[in-house]
């Protein structure tokens, strides 16, 4: 019989996208995206949140100009720039406390947006 899995609460994909060095537009996995994603991966298990969310890598996001990207959905939230030092504060502020951090945000929609998040609290 097969494993079933519940859907995720939270879905976090870290782009790895990889381009020819001195490519104009960059890639997510030559400005730290391996260590984002380790990050990610790490303070999931670690404050026991799976299967409730699940940290992946991703193809490429279309948005490397950026720098590292990630996507949370369901709530479709993009973050840029993102370094394996910020990922403490997504886990904590918008995984576990359903408030985005709008510092990291790279397509901010209109304010008290984040309200519209439910928190989901520890596993």
């Amino acid at each position: 019989m097969a494993k079933e899995f519940p859907p995720y609460e939270r879905h976090v994909f870290i782009c790895m996208n990889e381009r020819e060095s001195g490519h104009p537009r960059g890639d997510c996995k030559s400005k730290g995206a391996e260590g984002v994603l380790l990050r990610f991966k790490e303070l999931v298990a670690q404050k026991k949140l799976k299967p409730r969310i699940r940290a992946q890598k991703s193809g490429c996001l279309d948005t490397c100009e950026l720098g590292v990207s990630v996507v949370v959905y369901p709530e479709a939230v993009w973050y840029k720039q993102v370094s394996p030092a910020d990922v403490d504060e997504i886990v904590e502020s918008h995984l576990v406390n359903g408030v985005p951090v709008e510092r990291l945000r790279a397509f901010p929609t209109t304010p008290g947006d984040s309200a519209k998040l439910s928190p989901i609290g520890n596993a």
